[in-house]
């Protein structure tokens, strides 16, 4: 495994020639001159900008020590402009005189802070003082907007649990490339880390896994150790208001009717045979063992999605819904008689019922559902949001039955795939490599669609699944400088790999590096 590294105090990269950040801005005008932060530094907070005020002191603080204390007189001007500009747009503009930021709402007032953040030396993202690095700010004129609403990245703590500090660490890095959700997978086969007061054997047993797989699917090698772990309610309402604080959104995935088999080790009666015991998975790929289709189970549904509602505030609260094998089904007497009860062909077609009813329930709550795309569920009402995975044409069908879509291709967004085809790779999903180029050229909304198609794309996200993560170390791996490549398309589409994106990424490695990120190479 090879890591880019680098040892503190990073070069002080004091006056660039060119202002350099990720995402790539839509204009960036560089002037002559600059600002310098000191200590005699005040912020000016006009009316409803103060959240972004206190957000840009918390994050400076602890690499400057600077107090940016408050003041009517102060030469950082940030200013609420409501219906001037795009919903997360924002304008800065640094001159000698100071930085004036304006915006139209809160996010656009936070996506500019993130700007500021860049726009100085990299260590303004250490966790730590870095003395005598002159905080100076280049002389800019930026105006700049996302293109898509919905940028985002998927971590599942499902496979192998990560603790608290992982996920704040982590929603300071998606703020910083500007990305604004964090899609987080919860329960699987192989753990469930989502507590319901409701169901406790959720994670008093569903949470313990036996062992774990070593290598991929079908590996007969196992790592011994029990592997565990869940969050507290107050734990998981600290990274929903951290989150918040920093304009990221925590959108909740709990997964049914299939990738089940934690809910029904703890309770066997959500299974198609009550009378048998499973254990948590212990393997990787895909379990036949799927939720039954009685009405005790849709209650047991919608009892932890009214609880997971009120613990994440998210507008969204994903089903999961891939992967969904119908053997036990198509087995199970009871299960055939329903789908014959409710009219259904057979008893395959109990998965889109399934999602359906699940959904309702949803929409009931004031939410929205989302599921991820499989031929099966090519019924589902517009009000679900749509993840195509497996190709990105299951996007372009699901805009034409008229399902808003969030496209996550696995070709180009799957980030535990390999990154390259060297020996020295980690080991990651077979069957593709997913490079820094592939990454930049993901397109959520190809050009070749229609207008009305297009505007029914949301936006995009990465993945990272974890069967071969368990470590902070690993996950940067994966995750760096792919998803910054991800957040500069998904926020610019013009951003052209060639002459914006690889010039800029050398000065963004220092960044991470600053920030405690192990880049790859």
């Amino acid at each position: 495994m090879v890591y880019a590294t680098f040892a503190l105090p990073l070069p002080r990269l004091v006056k660039p020639e060119a202002a350099v950040i990720l995402p790539t801005p839509v204009e960036l005008h560089r002037s002559p001159g600059g600002f310098t932060l000191d200590r005699q530094t005040a912020v000016h907070a006009g009316p409803g900008a103060g959240t972004a005020a206190d957000l840009l002191r918390t994050l400076l603080a602890p690499a400057t020590g600077l107090p940016l204390r408050r003041s009517p007189d102060g030469a950082v001007r940030l200013t609420l402009t409501p219906g001037e500009g795009e919903p997360e747009g924002y304008r800065l503009t640094v001159s000698d005189d100071g930085v004036r930021l304006t915006a139209a709402t809160v996010a656009g007032l936070r996506h500019g802070v993130q700007t500021l953040r860049q726009l100085l030396p990299p260590q303004a993202l250490s966790p730590d003082p870095s003395p005598g690095t002159p905080w100076w700010l280049p002389a800019v004129r930026i105006t700049d907007a996302p293109r898509h609403a919905w940028r985002g990245l998927l971590v599942d703590v499902a496979r192998h649990f990560q603790r608290l500090p992982f996920l704040l660490r982590l929603v300071d890095l998606l703020a910083l490339h500007k990305l604004n959700v964090l899609h987080l997978h919860l329960t699987d086969d192989q753990g469930w880390r989502l507590p319901v007061d409701a169901y406790p054997r959720l994670t008093e047993v569903g949470s313990v896994r036996a062992r774990s797989m070593v290598g991929r699917a079908g590996s007969t090698t196992y790592d011994p150790t029990p592997h565990q772990g869940a969050y507290t309610k107050a734990e998981l309402g600290e990274l929903v208001r951290y989150a918040a604080e920093r304009g990221v959104t925590v959108v909740p995935e709990v997964g049914m009717p299939g990738h089940a088999r934690a809910a029904i080790a703890a309770y066997p009666w959500l299974g198609n045979r009550p009378d048998r015991q499973l254990d948590v998975w212990t393997e990787w790929g895909v379990c036949e063992n799927v939720l039954a289709v009685h009405p005790r189970v849709i209650d047991f549904c919608r009892t932890v999605l009214g609880e997971t509602a009120d613990l994440f505030p998210s507008e969204y609260l994903h089903l999961g819904g891939d992967e969904c094998p119908t053997v036990e089904w198509e087995q199970s007497p009871a299960a055939v008689a329903r789908a014959a009860e409710l009219g259904l062909a057979g008893p395959k077609e109990l998965h889109g019922w399934f999602l359906r009813t699940v959904g309702a329930e949803v929409l009931a709550m004031g939410r929205k559902p989302v599921c991820w795309a499989e031929d099966s569920l090519s019924g589902l009402p517009p009000e679900f949001t749509v993840m195509p995975w497996r190709d990105a044409a299951h996007g372009l069908a699901a805009t034409r039955r008229g399902n808003p879509v969030v496209m996550a291709p696995y070709r180009s967004t799957y980030l535990d795939y390999p990154q390259s085809d060297r020996t020295d790779e980690p080991l990651g999903q077979a069957g593709a490599v997913v490079d820094l180029a592939a990454v930049h050229a993901n397109e959520p909304a190809p050009a070749d669609w229609s207008p009305a198609e297009r505007a029914l794309v949301l936006g995009t996200q990465a993945q990272l699944w974890s069967e071969f993560v368990t470590t902070r170390c690993e996950f940067d791996h994966l995750a760096f400088p792919r998803l910054t490549a991800l957040a500069d398309r998904a926020w610019n589409p013009d951003s052209d790999y060639t002459t914006d994106f690889l010039p800029a990424l050398p000065e963004h490695r220092l960044r991470l590096a600053a920030a405690g990120v192990r880049v790859w190479r």
